[in-house]
């Protein structure tokens, strides 16, 4: 038993990687002629128990049969090669050299643990053996990822098939004539027909919970060259919330209620870090005061709980390496840094990560209050105002700036000051021609418009025109001056 079971663990290491069956045969001699054996069922459950009596570890990958003949029954044992070699009976490698068995050297062991790592394929890179190569958009193959990846010369030079070129990056198995999980993933027509879960669930709820009412929902589906940009549409035109804000008199600022670079980034490593496999959608919500992501697959390979986010790795890194290559990852291990710091600038509390859960992965962040800003008065005391009171332009600047437009334009109606108001709010951020100062406070008459709104300004020394030589000159446009832009920041 020992012997047979030796050569059981040598057939299984395959050295030469030969990637041929092994055979072991009781009931003859070596020169072919039967023994005479007679075969029981007891002598098969024997051999077949060799498989997972533990003294063969990993467990091989065998079969036993019996044939029978008049002059007596053979045993076959066949033994497949492994694809996680080294194969140990008892603690010890033995493989095959030539027509005997040996015991490994540290040589043969390492070239065998080798072995053992490239066979070890993850998700992204194993072929789906259920698509084909007509499940799979092969011009974005080449215009999103072979192009960027390898240069247009390079790629229109190539005058292979188009399968051994995807499989020149991994998207294509040769052996089984078809595409890997990560074409399908990332260029298939139809990835969900290969894996359910592959898709986006979003939900907003009203309340803080998933029993509050729903407010909106949507599925988001399709290959990640179309998944990704409708994710980032989703985030600008329904998460992501904006509104102006004063910081001072004359400047406003638009504050948001997330940032969405921090976000974004969230989201994309959740679609780039979840489990394929798993037929659990990856989950975005938005509730009334914070958003959670849940994704199907927890922390991965070399990142644990106790040094998570300082190690990362990659459950699916050939869709990983395509992310980079589309532009949406830089792979530089940074990103939960930078979501903090982007949280931490927006005036957001830190994003929380749940890494609890075995085969869930869950992100929470607040919501920062855009409802309360604050505003800064004249004397420079910070005010926080209520809910609903925003104070105009007007309100703030219009105070401080009749005293100066006083000496030149003493009648000034509310409604004159209020025009001029607007084209200051023009003037801080580009110069404009006098249609576009019109334009901007809907004024219809050029000479009245020159007389009312303009000239005390440009009186003032407030705004200048760009060209001074040429008053008429059809190409004429008004700034503000460096001393009017004094001025103003003195009013504030």
């Amino acid at each position: 038993m020992d012997k047979f079971q030796e050569a059981i663990c040598a057939f299984a290491n395959d050295l030469p990687n030969s990637r041929k069956n092994g055979y072991l045969i009781l009931g003859a001699y070596d020169d072919g002629t039967l023994s005479g054996l007679k075969v029981t069922d007891d002598l098969l459950k024997k051999i077949a128990a060799i498989r997972s009596n533990g003294n063969i570890l990993p467990i091989p990958v065998m079969s036993v049969d019996r044939y029978q003949f008049p002059e007596g029954d053979l045993l076959v044992a066949e033994v497949s090669p492994s694809d996680l070699p080294p194969v140990r009976y008892r603690g010890r490698t033995f493989i095959r050299i030539g027509p005997r068995r040996d015991i490994a050297t540290e040589a043969e062991e390492r070239i065998l643990a080798e072995r053992r790592m490239s066979f070890m394929a993850t998700f992204d890179t194993m072929p789906c053996l259920a698509a084909k190569l007509s499940d799979v958009n092969t011009d974005l193959v080449r215009t999103k990822y072979l192009i960027p990846l390898l240069g247009k010369e390079l790629v229109d030079s190539d005058t292979r098939p188009i399968e051994e070129q995807m499989a020149a990056v991994g998207m294509y198995d040769t052996e089984h004539q078809c595409p890997t999980y990560a074409a399908v993933v990332l260029f298939g027509y139809k990835p969900r027909r290969f894996m359910p879960g592959l898709y986006v669930q979003y939900v907003r709820f009203k309340g803080e919970d998933v029993t509050s009412d729903v407010e909106n929902e949507m599925q988001l589906e399709g290959n990640f060259c179309e998944l990704l940009p409708r994710l980032e549409s989703l985030l600008e035109l329904s998460v992501i919330k904006k509104k102006p804000v004063f910081v001072s008199i004359l400047r406003e600022e638009m504050v948001s209620n997330y940032p969405y670079q921090a976000i974004r980034e969230l989201l994309l490593n959740a679609c780039m870090h979840r489990d394929m496999q798993s037929n659990t959608p990856l989950r975005f919500y938005e509730f009334a005061s914070h958003l959670e992501i849940l994704n199907a697959g927890g922390l991965y390979g070399n990142a644990r709980p106790e040094n998570f986010p300082r190690i990362n790795d990659y459950r699916n890194p050939l869709v990983a390496s395509a992310m980079k290559t589309l532009g949406y990852v830089n792979m530089f291990s940074r990103g939960i840094g930078q979501v903090q710091t982007d949280l931490k600038d927006n005036g957001n509390k830190p994003a929380q990560f749940d890494v609890s859960m075995l085969t869930a992965f869950l992100v929470t962040v607040e919501q920062k209050d855009i409802e309360r800003f604050k505003f800064v008065p004249s004397d420079g005391t910070p005010t926080v105002t209520s809910e609903g009171d925003v104070p105009s332009l007007s309100q703030a600047l219009s105070p401080a700036l009749s005293p100066v437009l006083s000496p030149v334009c003493p009648q000034l109606s509310e409604g004159q000051l209020e025009k001029i108001e607007n084209v200051i709010k023009y003037l801080l951020s580009a110069s404009g021609s006098i249609t576009e100062l019109m334009n901007c406070v809907g004024e219809k008459n050029k000479n009245r418009f020159r007389q009312t709104i303009l000239k005390p300004l440009v009186d003032t020394g407030l705004v200048e025109p760009t060209i001074k030589d040429v008053p008429n000159s059809p190409k004429q446009k008004y700034a503000l001056t460096d001393k009017g832009r004094e001025k103003l920041q003195a009013m504030t």
